[in-house]
């Protein structure tokens, strides 16, 4: 019987019963709680869910540039519209990395471009 779950599971936990989310959840908050106490200076966000090592995996592979066809079948995506999202996401990191790193990209001292006769003469040639 072919119900989308293996019978034969990857990870066990103490009791050699397959991993539940909430078992996941319980472990992650764990070593979370852990990793800040041992490494105060470095960042660590408020908490882990089991979805978020999912997304990490699916935005890990699409960097890479894996194809997303292939990011469907290992996430279990019926459509690729669902796994579409994580181009969306892709996009919009990279666009906010950049916008925090280069604070003044775009500045507000655009050159008035109407005052410059010889250019738009030349323009105006060019139109004609």
């Amino acid at each position: 019987m072919d119900n989308g779950k293996q019978s034969h599971p990857l990870f066990f936990n103490s009791n050699r019963h397959a991993f539940t989310r909430p078992g996941i959840a319980y472990i992650l908050k764990k070593y979370l709680k852990r990793a800040k106490e041992s490494q105060s200076e470095l960042l660590f966000p408020n908490s882990l869910h089991p979805h978020m090592i999912r997304h990490t995996k699916a935005m890990h592979l699409l960097e890479t540039g894996v194809n997303l066809i292939y990011i469907r079948d290992l996430l279990g995506h019926v459509n690729v519209t669902t796994t579409e999202i994580y181009l969306r996401a892709n996009t919009e990191t990279k666009r906010k990395a950049l916008e925090s790193s280069y604070i003044d990209i775009v500045t507000q001292d655009v050159p008035v471009w109407e005052e410059d006769t010889n250019l738009l003469s030349w323009l105006e040639e060019f139109c004609q």
